[in-house]
């Protein structure tokens, strides 16, 4: 005897998010689904929730050795959508190297429509082996935030970028003007970190990452975030040339700190902060986004820098509410 209900379309790990605006003003979900191991969750809305708020998980909290999960996400024409986790995503170890876990993210952000994706970062353990594609495919009016972080692993166990490899790949495409044009790349960032490459090179990939606990790239691009990314260029832009040293008394440094605005003394307690954390960054223009790399010697400390940061210029919170931040702060 056959079932009575229809034959399910969908796959193992598979997902698909649809974010659209209301009539009576605000956003609302009109599609989410998923499939093991892949798992969504988007609570109850409040009434002055400013974007729809989905959960990123996995069933167990991570990855086992060969799980594979394709999303995707379509942010329909002035809808705005939060993207956070409730964790590190962790990539448990594979049973060979030849066993590979995946994660692909296929984000498609409509005519003055916004997406900000701001995770935990990913946890990749001992011996796993991870590969993850993340498209995003924007207008010239729409607006992406994203944050695409690793840490070294379980430092509690000993791990200090012990795993076998995890490759990255983040590509930004802008829309053609019509169904039948083809989209323009303006951007496409890859990081490899293999353990066996780096001991064909001579040093293992504990040595190559000069102490880093965590790894990052955040981009931004677009009308809502455009404030945020001059904000990190001009940050940068201000940062001491490399070798500089302060030969002012403390006194000196004291009397002059008082006259400085608000900005500028909040300026040099992050410089501090940086230089005693370890924290190392840069941002770029490229093709109208802006992309900041980051490292840091510890996963809280780059955490908490990221959260100053993104705090301080207060865009995020402005637009999408402060629960896009937490995983942040």
């Amino acid at each position: 005897m056959g079932s009575p209900f229809p034959t399910s379309i969908s796959k193992v790990g598979e997902g698909h998010i649809v974010v659209s605006p209301l009539p009576s003003g605000g956003n609302g979900l009109e599609t989410i689904t998923y499939q093991y191991p892949l798992k969504l969750i988007s609570p109850t809305p409040s009434v002055h929730q400013k974007s729809v708020l989905v959960f990123l998980l996995s069933y167990g909290g991570g990855l086992v050795g060969g799980d594979h999960i394709n999303l995707d996400v379509d942010v329909r024409a002035a809808a705005l959508l939060s993207v956070v986790t409730q964790g590190h995503t962790k990539i448990f170890k594979s049973a060979s190297p030849d066993i590979v876990t995946s994660q692909n993210l296929n984000v498609r952000i409509q005519d003055d429509a916004s997406l900000c994706l701001l995770p935990d970062p990913v946890q990749p353990f001992a011996d796993s082996v991870y590969i993850q594609k993340q498209i995003f495919t924007v207008t010239p009016t729409s607006t992406l935030c994203f944050l695409d972080w690793v840490t070294q692993g379980r430092t509690a166990r000993g791990e200090n970028w012990s795993f076998v490899s995890w490759k990255g790949c983040n590509e930004v495409w802008l829309a053609g003007h019509s169904p039948d044009a083809k989209p323009r790349l303006l951007v496409r960032d890859t990081v490899l970190l293999s353990s066996p490459d780096s001991v064909v090179l001579g040093r293992s990939l504990r040595d190559a990452m000069h102490q880093m606990a965590v790894f990052g790239t955040l981009i931004l691009r677009g009308p809502k975030v455009q404030r945020l990314a001059d904000f990190f260029t001009t940050e940068f832009a201000a940062l001491p040339r490399l070798g500089a040293r302060d030969f002012r008394t403390i006194e000196d440094q004291a009397k002059e700190d008082s006259q400085l605005s608000e900005l500028e003394r909040w300026r040099a307690r992050r410089i501090r902060m940086e230089r005693e954390q370890g924290i190392l960054w840069s941002a770029a223009q490229v093709r109208s986004c802006v992309i900041v790399k980051l490292g840091a010697r510890t996963v809280e400390g780059g955490r908490e820098w990221v959260g100053a940061m993104l705090s301080k210029e207060g865009s995020v919170e402005e637009h999408f509410g402060e629960e896009a931040l937490m995983c942040v702060k």
